[in-house]
């Protein structure tokens, strides 16, 4: 019997530990998609306990929590103790057995604060102070954490709004791993939404523009576009329940704000209209600035809208089909090259259904200007786990080239969540292991190597242009 997590954890093979050990485990973390406190990276903020640092925002947790019974005063709530929080994680992990939380839990306790021990009810109070205990100590600061993880690079997730003033506070302080603001503007492009008129007079204080039309709309998010790009953004991202392709004219574009801003109700029809407009005037900024794009799509979003749900609820089921769903990507994509205007282009789908739709849309926009210039994003959300990431990497394997993957990142706003890209790399080197062993692949070791190290590190330095 196999020992639980030891040392070649999810490692069938001799190949694939080679690869593993002595290859992908070496390599520098480029983490291109996160959602950390940029705050935090600024002030090198210090834990109080492990409870923080663990589940102060961790909604994966708190969904486990909540499916196991457990009350909500527990996940977010204010009125109970660090230790009673964790101890009601302590008390769900165990019926955790087969979800990516077990793996990511052991092997965050393992590789953060050097602890083998199964957590549990029985052993929930020794972790608990073991690891209070270690955070004390300078180096499990949020500094301190990235630097452990060999972290050479993130992105956090920001408004067009946001004034990047921690951004520019870390880069400032000399602190050695960058921090990278990404842009995320879907309160400008969500014009269903209750608050977007709210959200339109703050981005016009904050611009310096008069947002009365769409075209002021338009030169506010270049302005702050712009003013991204100063502080070294170079790249967007933009959560869409699906890709829009609805025929439209300026006038249209124009009347729809309008009645947006007046608080007149929207047909499904004019808010399709305004979001393809909207996706594709980012697009073009996005091109002209060199920036690469991102679109993480098929969640749809704010499904439990209740108060104790403070990150809202999700689920990975696209709402139109994925034969309607490929239509409109192919047509979005498609305008945007006719026009000299497709930067490079990274698509995360949240139902897997849709992994061979997107691993085959890729290769219809390579244009040879880079490697991969359109990519298939990492198993994303209830994907980034060993059964998604696998799926991933094997329709990418099949109808792309897997050489030239960008590969894993977070999405998280923890930061303990590094070892995902631990068991990103891992799954990487077992499915290239298995493959030697099988006589599906050549034994060729220098090649294997370059193509573990690449995935891990080496594309996504090239591709992001970080450097």
């Amino acid at each position: 019997m196999k020992q639980f997590m030891d040392e070649n954890f999810l490692l069938e093979t001799e190949t694939a530990q080679e690869l593993f050990h002595n290859h992908a485990a070496k390599m520098p973390i480029i983490d291109y998609h996160c959602h950390l406190n940029p705050e935090m990276v600024a002030n090198d903020h210090k834990f109080r306990s492990i409870t923080e640092l663990w589940l102060g925002g961790d909604h994966y947790k708190w969904r486990a929590m909540r499916t196991n019974g457990v009350d909500e005063k527990y996940c977010t709530g204010d009125d109970t103790s660090d230790w009673e929080k964790f101890e009601k994680w302590a008390e769900t992990v165990p019926y955790t057995f087969r979800n990516p939380l077990y793996h990511w839990t052991h092997l965050e306790l393992k590789t953060a604060f050097g602890i083998d021990k199964i957590l549990s009810p029985a052993t929930a109070r020794e972790i608990y102070d073991e690891c209070n205990e270690k955070l004390k100590l300078p180096e499990y600061s949020a500094r301190g954490l990235m630097r452990h993880y060999n972290v050479e690079c993130v992105c956090t997730t920001d408004d067009p709004v946001d004034d990047l003033r921690y951004h520019k506070q870390t880069r400032e302080s000399g602190f050695e791993i960058k921090m990278i603001p990404a842009w995320r503007p879907d309160k400008a492009m969500n014009i269903e939404k209750p608050d977007f008129a709210d959200y339109v007079k703050t981005l016009s204080e904050v611009s310096g523009v008069a947002i009365n039309k769409f075209d002021d709309m338009v030169d506010a998010l270049q302005r702050r576009h712009d003013f991204f790009t100063e502080n070294g953004c170079k790249l967007s991202d933009h959560g869409v329940e699906e890709f829009y392709d609805e025929p439209y004219t300026d006038s249209q574009i124009e009347t729809i704000f309008e009645k947006s801003l007046r608080g007149q109700q929207l047909s499904a029809m004019e808010i399709r209209q305004y979001k393809h407009a909207f996706l594709k005037i980012c697009a073009e900024m996005d091109y002209a600035a060199d920036w690469t794009q991102q679109y993480h799509y098929g969640a749809i979003r704010d499904n439990n809208t209740s108060m104790y749900n403070k990150l809202g609820a999700d689920t990975g089921f696209d709402s139109i089909g994925e034969f309607t769903t490929a239509h409109a990507m192919s047509h979005f994509l498609n305008e945007l090259n006719l026009n000299g205007k497709l930067t490079r282009t990274i698509l995360y789908c949240l139902n897997p259904c849709a992994n061979e739709v997107i691993a085959t849309m890729l290769g219809n926009f390579q244009d040879g200007s880079c490697p991969g210039k359109i990519q298939f994003g990492s198993g994303w959300w209830f994907n980034d786990q060993l059964d998604g990431m696998t799926k991933q990497m094997n329709a990418l394997s099949v109808l792309g080239l897997l050489s030239r993957f960008v590969g894993m990142l977070t999405d998280s706003r923890s930061f303990l969540s590094y070892p995902r890209h631990e068991y990103f790399r891992r799954l990487l080197c077992n499915l290239l292991g298995n493959d030697v062993e099988k006589g599906l692949l050549p034994n060729d070791k220098e090649t294997l190597a370059r193509m573990v190290e690449d995935i891990s590190y080496n594309n996504a330095r090239n591709y992001f242009k970080f450097y």
